[in-house]
């Protein structure tokens, strides 16, 4: 029912950004094809719990052995795109290659997502989330003036400028194939891509609008009316009421007096920061956040709770919207972006090699070929 229904695209199986960008292909009704290692099916673990490898197909290769390999070579064949995440070199030397496998379907488009990209003196070298989103200037930015930075989970790096960008490099090149074009390879770095999701701060800079350093912005927690505070209850909330109108609904609900102009001249007066954000945490500590979220959590004041992972799904906007859904016990995210008219389905977790049979078949093996197949051990 997906958009992407139709489009056959191949995954080798990984960890970070790759089941990540797989479970947003195949959220959109992609067939993603999972190729595991032989052996994968003994690590299976929870596999109603792993999410982000929810609605694939999975065959257990030995990729070492000349059968297992040409299994995979006939899904290129047969697939619009392929993506891997290993470091540079290594599909080579598996023979599967961007050169091999082009040449066996020119139309493949090929995605090769790495933290450092293919080249590059850091580009053989191991890191994690951590490291990539160190050399982009995005980790330096996140944190409280004259604190350490602030690691942002996952999210910045692996997910935002790793499986996004793959993802988006994977269906703009799917597209130019559909519109006359080649197969081509992306190379899809998450340094690059944690670069490019710096832009507008790149922008404020060029402005003369950005300072150097922690917590010191408009957007990075400096100014008092964009930060989090805590309740006398001992939880949060968030508060981002950048423009006047906005400002102006707390000033109008609360009534305090103490909280300045909402004109973004005085408000905009970094010499009066402290005091407004000392004004600001006494006013948010004084109530419970119950009493500020039926005080303002309609309201325009750009208010919001902070909520708890585990609470989220709870929360009356996420129920409305089915933001979350419950399978097996798992409460997880509904796919986005939404479809008015393609609607996107999230296919539950699949164990690895559980469609072996079902590839096969579909590459026309016969019942005696595949459990030639299993007896050479070029499956599981």
């Amino acid at each position: 029912m997906g958009p992407l229904t139709g489009v056959r695209i191949i995954e080798m199986a990984g960890i970070g950004p790759g089941p990540f960008a797989g479970m947003l292909l195949a959220d959109m009704g992609a067939e993603v094809i999972r190729i595991d290692r032989l052996g994968a099916s003994s690590l299976n673990g929870n596999v109603a719990g792993d999410i982000t490898n929810r609605g694939r197909k999975s065959i257990e290769v030995d990729l070492k052995n000349p059968e297992g390999l040409e299994i995979v070579l006939k899904l290129i064949e047969s697939a619009d795109a392929l993506y891997e995440g290993f470091r540079p070199g290594v599909m080579e030397k598996l023979g599967l290659g961007p050169d091999v496998c082009l040449a066996r379907n020119p139309n493949i488009v090929y995605g090769r997502i790495t933290g450092w990209g293919q080249d590059g003196p850091l580009a053989m070298t191991a890191g994690h989330d951590i490291n990539y989103i160190s050399l982009s200037g995005a980790l330096d930015s996140i944190g409280r003036k004259g604190q350490e930075p602030i690691v942002p989970l996952n999210l910045v790096g692996d997910f935002g400028g790793g499986a996004m960008y793959l993802v988006m490099g994977l269906l703009a090149a799917i597209i130019n194939v559909k519109n006359g074009g080649k197969g081509q390879v992306i190379d899809a770095a998450i340094s690059d891509g944690t670069a490019s999701l710096m832009s507008l701060m790149q922008a404020y800079i060029a402005q003369g609008m950005w300072t150097s350093g922690r917590g010191q912005n408009l957007l990075d927690g400096g100014a008092p009316f964009y930060d989090c505070y805590e309740t006398a209850d001992k939880h949060w909330i968030s508060f981002g009421a950048l423009e006047p109108k906005f400002y102006q609904q707390l000033i109008d609900k609360t009534g305090a007096s103490n909280l300045g102009s909402a004109d973004y001249g005085e408000r905009f007066d970094q010499s009066k920061w402290p005091e407004l954000r000392a004004n600001l945490k006494a006013l948010f500590l004084s109530e419970k956040r119950e009493h500020w979220d039926e005080l303002l959590g309609l309201s325009d004041a750009c208010y919001a709770p902070v909520l708890t992972i585990e609470d989220a799904p709870n929360h009356p906007h996420n129920k409305a919207r089915n933001t979350f859904f419950e399978r097996d016990g798992v409460v997880q995210a509904s796919p986005a972006p939404r479809f008015s008219d393609t609607q996107s389905e999230a296919g539950a977790p699949e164990p690895a090699g559980g469609h072996s049979h079902e590839i096969l078949q579909s590459l026309d093996f016969s019942a005696e070929q595949i459990e030639q197949l299993k007896s050479s051990k070029a499956i599981a």
